[in-house]
């Protein structure tokens, strides 16, 4: 099933039945304006850590390449997933940038500061398959996650992999945040919609999701 989130005003996230309780979903939250200045922040990122091709751990490669920011970045290999202080060249990560530290602590007050940032670009047939986010250390704490670039259509479930599932587009400025009973929801990004945005050089989808990936994150 497919649907569009109502919407809602600036800074309120929207309500939508069939939902999961805990996830909060601000449509357009990032106007134009923002939404440049934040990608000029992320050009430094990747310039610093390039994107890269990751594997499955059984060794197959991801349709979407990734890089991070932070303390740690998340990785994938032969051992499985998880985060790392470096980056696989060995050297470390560059620093969230500021914007979206500021963007956490007005969307999500009380959270503990993220510690981590996640950088994932689609092109073309890049897809993300239904998965947890659980590789954090404290799972009660939110992942906020960015839509840059153009439309994706978003699945969201349950917290098993069999659980009924809903669908919906989301566009460039979209927020979206999975907390507290959605914290492990599976979800994932089914397709894309070609040509729907002009914001990234080269077309495509930038989706940044902020996290806490150790058991305490350092002030920001």
């Amino acid at each position: 099933m497919t649907h569009h989130a109502e919407e809602s005003a600036q800074g309120a996230p929207a309500r939508s039945a069939g939902l999961p309780v805990g996830l909060r979903f601000w449509p357009g939250h990032l106007d134009r304006t923002a939404q440049e200045a934040l990608l000029r922040a992320l050009r430094h990122v990747v310039a610093a850590a390039p994107f890269r091709t990751q594997r499955t751990p059984g060794g197959r490669p991801m349709s979407v390449r990734t890089t991070a920011c932070g303390t740690v970045g998340w990785l994938s290999g032969p051992r499985g997933y998880g985060y790392g202080s470096c980056q696989p060249s060995g050297a470390p990560w560059p620093p969230i940038p500021h914007a979206l530290h500021e963007l956490w602590r007005a969307l999500l007050p009380g959270a503990l500061p993220p510690d981590s940032a996640l950088l994932n670009l689609y092109r073309g047939a890049a897809r993300m398959g239904l998965h947890q986010d659980r590789d954090e250390a404290d799972l009660t704490q939110p992942v906020l996650s960015i839509s840059l670039g153009d439309d994706a259509l978003f699945r969201v479930g349950g917290l098993t992999r069999d659980a009924a599932t809903r669908s919906f587009w989301l566009r460039s400025g979209d927020v979206i945040a999975l907390s507290g009973p959605a914290r492990m929801v599976f979800h994932g990004i089914d397709r894309l919609r070609p040509g729907t945005s002009r914001l990234l050089e080269g077309g495509g989808r930038l989706n940044v999701t902020l996290r806490v990936a150790l058991s305490a994150a350092p002030p920001s």
